[in-house]
């Protein structure tokens, strides 16, 4: 579809959202939300639309005022700069409107499961791992965002073996789908006597969170176990079997949580969370059927895949992906530059995606 159909098309839709809406009693109660914000979505898409109309119609004006043989020269010497300044203009509106049109990732607005585990590397390993639960919860922070440790277990000298937080806020997933890869540091562990640098690595998945409506979950495929809850070191935290794990018969997947000292409150934990890790299988499912799933340098998504490097000796983060250097590992590592690799990501992002459109 062309550009210019496209943008019609947006804007009469736009025009019937707004008919529908204006009629209340026409549209049943449980769609005027789903058409409320439909509207919602598409209003700065045909804001965008009209400013590029209202610039080719000046365009088109000033076109003419410089064409009249016998017009006055000075107005036509205004009437050029103004047509070179809105000609200049034109191609980044044009974009900012074909950014707008691209489709969204349906999970690009859903709260988050993160899971981190150490790699290889032993205790450093573990330490990395809970540096990078800190820069998460930071960067949750600043944005305004809510994090909620699930699990977590945790090494003798305050690494974390592995930890799963549920990220909720204003499109969390859009913002951290890129974060899913090996994360690996290049350092002198705090256990090295010789101070040779170690490389060491770190798991992460971002798993968009899964609503009782997408997956159904029946209770005779799961298997529930109980045990007493522990902490660094195998101490217990309780008396009692408050810790739950469960097991998703079909798939293979066991989730557990013993953050809570309630069963009930454990369960419906891990029950989140097996939600988010089938959701995930199946819209992974979908994509490679529909041959959806881009081929870019943003790359697959795939867990097994190096994505990022955090150099301490030389100050550095290294996406691999996109080949960008930060010499700011200070400042991402406390979530204040994170927004600048994940900004560098998702512009590349868009700019694969318009390139299979154009």
């Amino acid at each position: 579809m062309s550009l210019e159909a496209s943008l019609a098309r947006v804007v009469a839709r736009h025009d019937e959202l707004a008919s529908l809406l204006a009629a209340p009693d026409v549209v049943q109660q449980q769609d005027f939300a789903r058409l409320s914000k439909e509207y919602a979505d598409l209003t700065p898409v045909v804001e965008k639309v009209r400013a590029l109309e209202k610039l080719r119609h000046e365009m088109g004006d000033l076109a003419e005022l410089i064409a009249e043989p016998d017009g006055d020269a000075e107005m036509r010497a205004l009437a050029e700069e103004e047509f070179a300044a809105l000609k200049a203009r034109q191609p980044d509106l044009e974009h900012e409107v074909k950014l707008l049109l691209l489709p969204r990732d349906a999970a690009d607005a859903r709260n988050v499961i993160v899971e981190l585990r150490a790699g290889t590397g032993g205790d450093e390993a573990g330490l990395f791992a809970a540096e990078l639960l800190r820069m998460y919860q930071r960067y949750a922070d600043l944005h305004g965002w809510r994090l909620e440790l699930m699990d977590v277990a945790e090494t003798d000298i305050g690494g974390v073996k592995e930890a799963v937080a549920a990220i909720s806020g204003r499109d969390v997933f859009a913002r951290l789908k890129f974060e899913s890869g090996v994360h690996r540091v290049q350092r002198v562990p705090v256990t090295e006597s010789g101070g040779r640098i170690h490389t060491s690595a770190a798991t992460v998945a971002v798993l968009p969170e899964a609503e009782n409506v997408d997956i159904e979950v029946d209770t005779k495929d799961l298997r529930v176990d109980t045990y007493r809850a522990q902490g660094a070191g195998g101490q217990h935290v309780n008396k009692t079997d408050s810790a739950v794990r469960i097991t998703h018969l079909p798939s293979g997947i066991v989730v557990q949580c013993q953050d809570e000292k309630s069963q009930h409150k454990n369960r419906a934990k891990a029950m989140k969370v097996l939600r988010a890790r089938l959701y995930e299988q199946e819209r992974l499912t979908r994509e490679a059927e529909r041959a959806a799933e881009r081929r870019s340098q943003v790359g697959s998504g795939d867990r097994s895949e190096r994505i990022r490097t955090y150099n301490f000796p030389q100050g550095r983060v290294t996406d691999h992906r996109i080949n960008l250097t930060l010499h700011k590992l200070d400042k991402v590592l406390t979530g204040e530059a994170l927004d600048e690799v994940i900004d560098a990501l998702v512009m590349e992002d868009q700019a694969a995606r318009l390139a299979e459109v154009e």
